[in-house]
């Protein structure tokens, strides 16, 4: 075997590859390993740092504090259920309306129903109502969708003034415009990770589907969706923590009332809107109380996407 001949079979045996270029390897590998660790840290440091700063609230008031509706920094008597419940129904009540509205939008975009120069326009359009700023939905609204949803609310009290949900006359500001807000601001999530999902799906799924004799819509409601819903639930566990995440467009609309009432028509709260509120006068145990909130706010946020991964491995399991 001549030299040249040993080198090419060392160079096979190693895979074609420098030292050099191996070398830029290992140092890629640890550097997104470094870059994916970062991101768990900075999630630890987060919780850290905020449950050190509630630590008093907790020594305080401890589990009472998920009992109690008051919130009076006068009295240092602080509860968070009032705003725990505004946070979690403004969150359902806009995925009541995103989901549908999010889907129908993703499938009707992801089919060939429309030609492609306005798939392109609405697609754009889909983009650009996902670029405007929280602040500007508030003030949308506080002057359109107030007004109509006053309206509206008072036929609801006056027909259906019996069911709890709509038992108070509406008084502006409350749950319902700004769950309605809500879900226009994460529509976008929803369809544009619902629309990736759906477009991604093999073609020949969609063929083998039709060849056996289904219709174009049973093809989409029995085959792609239950095939894309795990990226479909994705998107909805997504809109959900902006939801109860949002802060400037729920502070405007929802009434900032930490009143706890079952009716929908009435003003509430949430977290978020609670601690932008009032944590840049807040002082004392104050301070700590809006920790404490921030980490019901997290865990809520953990808990919901526990919940959704079980659904998805549940549904993906039905379907495989």
């Amino acid at each position: 075997m001549t030299q040249s001949d040993s080198s090419n079979t060392d160079n096979l045996m190693t895979g074609g590859r420098s030292p050099l270029e191996k070398t830029l390897d290992n140092g890629f590998k640890w550097l997104t390993f470094a870059f994916a660790l970062s991101i768990g840290l900075i999630l630890i440091s987060v919780a850290i740092i905020i449950a050190v700063g509630a630590f008093p609230a907790i020594k305080q008031f401890n589990f009472g504090f998920f009992t109690n509706s008051n919130w009076n920094p006068v009295t240092d008597e602080y509860g968070v259920i009032a705003v725990v419940y505004g946070t979690i129904v403004s969150s359902l009540i806009a995925l009541i309306i995103a989901i549908p509205l999010g889907v129908g939008a993703a499938v009707f975009l992801s089919e060939d129903f429309i030609p492609d120069q306005i798939r392109t326009v609405l697609v754009f359009l889909v983009e650009l109502l996902a670029a405007i700023p929280s602040v500007v939905y508030g003030l949308w609204g506080i002057f359109v969708l107030i007004p109509i949803t006053t309206v509206f609310g008072t036929w609801l009290h006056g027909n259906f003034g019996w069911f709890p949900l709509f038992s108070s006359e509406p008084a502006g500001p409350g749950m319902l415009p700004a769950g309605i807000v809500l879900s226009i601001m994460v529509l976008p999530i929803i369809i544009a990770i619902s629309r990736d999902s759906l477009a991604s799906l093999p073609p020949d799924l969609r063929q083998a589907s039709l060849g056996l004799g289904a219709t174009r819509w049973e093809t989409i409601f029995r085959v792609l969706i239950p095939a894309a819903i795990s990226g479909i639930m994705g998107g909805v566990m997504l809109a959900l923590g902006r939801a109860m995440g949002e802060t400037m467009a729920a502070t405007m609309i929802i009434g900032n009332s930490n009143r706890l009432s079952i009716s929908i028509l009435d003003p509430a709260n949430t977290i978020a809107s609670l601690i932008a509120n009032q944590f840049a006068e807040a002082s004392g145990l104050q301070i700590s109380a809006l920790m404490y909130a921030g980490l019901v706010l997290m865990l809520l946020t953990l808990i919901v996407n526990i919940l959704a991964e079980y659904i998805v491995n549940q549904v993906k399991a039905k379907y495989e």
